[in-house]
């Protein structure tokens, strides 16, 4: 089975091509969500791999959703730490398969628990160019862009080119002289940050003080600070019992986890 979202996301507006609708499979409410892209190498070196296994973990921890491309090496560890209901996977190919073959049973856990999202036709099978379309969508749907690994030339540079065209703000893991020379570039031009400490990094966008209970969606979706009247339609009575009972807090119009 798949689904239409028949209308035209926020974030997606700035896109170059046009874009009427997604296929998807999943829960599309965590289109609503806060979200930041991560991409990278499909060949992460060691300290990629652990880097970003932390920053997306750290970033679930608060509330903030993962957006990344379902391919292998850095997209693969970045859904697997945010956990496969935190995740947003955005295919290359029709939301009726499971490409790369070897992230199966993650794209399955992805679209059972989290949101997988196609712009393809059910059927339409990754080529060369549809890769560089779906980097456009990935990009579009997060608030910033952290780019693991990237060498000069590489797919995920040309998804920089879309984030600097969007107006996005890039982060990038710092590496050594001669790795990841592309994104190396990015710092020494001056058109990224590069994230030296990663808690430092996750405090920006939010923190909490306890493991978030994933097994309360009502505690879950205030995670990601919605505003009050998106909590409303969604948990009357919790919302309000919450409030009272201190769990959480409203401050500007947003819901936050005391």
């Amino acid at each position: 089975m798949h689904n239409q979202i028949p209308f035209l996301i926020d974030e997606l507006s700035s896109l170059k091509q046009n874009l009427s609708k997604l296929y998807y499979r999943g829960n599309s409410d965590l289109l609503m969500r806060r979200k930041i892209s991560i991409i990278g190498s499909r060949k992460p070196n060691q300290y990629a791999q652990q880097m970003t296994h932390r920053l997306a973990s750290e970033l679930s921890r608060v509330g903030i959703y993962i957006v990344s491309g379902g391919a292998m090496g850095t997209d693969a560890i970045a859904h697997r730490a945010a956990g496969s209901d935190s995740t947003i996977a955005v295919l290359p190919c029709g939301i009726d398969l499971h490409y790369p073959a070897v992230n199966k049973h993650l794209l399955q856990e992805i679209e059972n628990h989290g949101l997988c999202i196609s712009q393809f036709e059910p059927g339409f099978r990754a080529t060369p160019w549809s890769f560089v379309i779906r980097n456009e969508i990935v990009v579009a749907l997060g608030e910033v862009l952290v780019v693991a690994q990237a060498d000069i030339g590489s797919g995920s540079m040309k998804s920089v080119e879309y984030a600097l065209e969007m107006g996005k703000k890039i982060y990038v893991l710092p590496h050594r002289i001669g790795e990841s020379e592309g994104s190396n570039q990015l710092l020494s031009d001056g058109k990224a940050e590069a994230i030296y400490d990663i808690d430092d990094f996750v405090h920006k966008f939010g923190t909490v003080n306890f493991p978030i209970d994933k097994s309360r969606p009502f505690i879950l979706f205030c995670a990601s600070r919605p505003t009050y009247e998106e909590t409303i339609a969604k948990f009357p009575s919790e919302i309000f019992e919450a409030e009272l009972g201190g769990t959480v807090e409203i401050r500007n119009g947003r819901v936050y986890l005391v």
